[in-house]
């Protein structure tokens, strides 16, 4: 009998050296490995009666093949992750009837073991990054920065807060507009209840408007300014009253006419008010006077913001008033005031006239409306000169004093032409019945235009004061 042949598929399995020497392709996983499935059992049809069936037939190169590209593909499906990151959606049929607890076990599970895989370039390092750059996709890190809280531009200055003096009523008090002090324009603004209000007149304006030049301050020192007459009885103790009564109640500090006349002065019989003491009384106690309330004793003010220091009546007393005494008195009244006025006496080289223009910032020289007193009072300007005084000229005031009368024929235009020649300004005071009495003269009771030429003297007064 002849026995039965080998099947073929045998014979192949068992001589696999030359596939065995191909290079495989693919990685060598654990899965390449040949099995037993491949050899054939007696319960396999082949063994059966009749012709064997076909049998494919994988060596162990094709293995390794299919497997590494098997293990490739999936290699690559886990590296290359979709564009936008996303969760994998939760199995719709989890294994089994479970409760809900179960599918949320089952769920965690699924996701743990399928890791997500970010794909793209690793994150730039830190110092990589541009300057100022946030990244996008997180509310954390791309918050807006926080608003500093608004406020107050004063508070926000270099220079600190405001303080409390800042304050004023001129900053928060809304001013309106004041009504006119007389005439149709008054009657007007109270005739339609203050809704018509067209202000005051230009010469109201002019006349305020020297007010506040008077009502300027002069500093800490007290200042002096002698009224100079050559010739007796052309109103040298009238100007220096007028000029008195209008600085005293247009300034807030403190006025003092002085009469230093070494004869019998007048100066107390035109201003109102009678002082039980007199200027060389208050130099005998100089020494003892050291408030201002012990020196108000010595001064008389009646009617008028004016101190007045008067002169003895005795001539033979006011005699013996020398330099050193004005020197002393006038010492004790720049102690508590702001200006000083002193009516002086006709003789330029007496001993007082020495120490009354040393201590003077200004000068009012007077003049009457006749042809002599207008020389004398011009030979005084030359008088000023020749002893060194220019400065005294140049800041000198030439009054033209007409209130006693102005019915002569003498041009008084032309003598105002020429002291003007010789000085800045020149001041005319107009004739008044009230100053031509001779007696105590009432501020209120002057004409306006002699009112007017009064406050215009103090405010060039105040001029040359300031200048200094």
């Amino acid at each position: 009998m002849t026995e039965p042949s080998k099947p073929q598929t045998a014979e192949r399995a068992e001589t696999p050296a030359e596939d065995d020497a191909q290079p495989s392709t693919g990685a060598p996983t654990a899965d390449a490995r040949p099995t037993a499935d491949a050899q054939p059992t007696p319960d396999d049809d082949s063994m059966r009666g009749g012709e064997p069936a076909p049998v494919d037939v994988v060596t162990v190169a094709d293995a390794q093949d299919r497997t590494s590209a098997e293990s490739l593909t999936a290699l690559t499906a886990l590296t290359t992750a979709p564009a936008a990151v996303a969760v994998p959606p939760v199995p719709t049929q989890p294994p089994g009837q479970r409760d809900d607890q179960e599918r949320a076990t089952a769920t965690a599970a699924w996701l743990a073991e399928h890791p997500l895989v970010t794909a793209g370039p690793a994150p730039a390092a830190p110092e990589d990054l541009a300057p100022g750059f946030v990244p996008t996709g997180s509310q954390d890190e791309a918050a807006e920065p926080e608003q500093p809280a608004q406020v107050s531009e004063r508070r926000a200055r270099a220079e600190g807060p405001e303080l409390a003096t800042s304050l004023t009523s001129d900053r928060l008090v809304t001013r309106t507009a004041a009504p006119p002090a007389s005439g149709w324009r008054r009657w007007l603004y109270y005739a339609t209840l203050g809704s018509v209000n067209v202000g005051d007149s230009d010469a109201v304006r002019l006349q305020r408007a020297l007010e506040r030049r008077i009502a300027v301050r002069l500093g800490d020192e007290t200042r002096y300014v002698p009224i100079l007459s050559r010739k007796g009885g052309v109103g040298k103790t009238t100007v220096t009253t007028l000029l008195g009564m209008a600085l005293a109640d247009l300034r807030e500090d403190r006025v003092i006419a002085m009469d230093a006349n070494p004869d019998r002065g007048t100066l107390s019989d035109r201003n109102p008010g009678r002082a039980t003491h007199t200027a060389r009384q208050l130099v005998k106690d100089r020494f003892e006077v050291n408030s201002f309330t012990q020196l108000s004793t010595y001064t008389a003010r009646e009617g008028s913001r004016l101190d007045v220091l008067a002169s003895d009546s005795d001539p033979m007393v006011a005699h013996a008033f020398n330099d050193a005494d004005y020197r002393a008195v006038t010492d004790i009244l720049g102690r508590y005031y702001s200006i000083v006025l002193t009516d002086s006496g006709t003789g330029m080289v007496h001993s007082v006239m020495q120490g009354t223009l040393e201590k003077a910032d200004a000068v009012v020289l007077v003049s009457g409306g006749s042809v002599d007193e207008a020389r004398l009072a011009s030979e005084t300007l030359s008088w000023l000169e020749a002893h060194g005084r220019d400065d005294l000229v140049q800041k000198a005031i030439v009054v033209v004093n007409m209130s006693a009368g102005d019915g002569t024929r003498v041009n008084v235009d032309e003598i105002e032409d020429h002291f003007r020649t010789r000085v800045r300004d020149v001041v005319r005071i107009p004739h008044d019945r009230h100053l031509a009495e001779g007696s105590q003269v009432d501020f209120a009771k002057l004409r306006p235009a002699t009112r007017e030429a009064a406050v215009e003297l103090a405010a060039l007064v105040v001029e040359r004061l300031a200048a200094e």
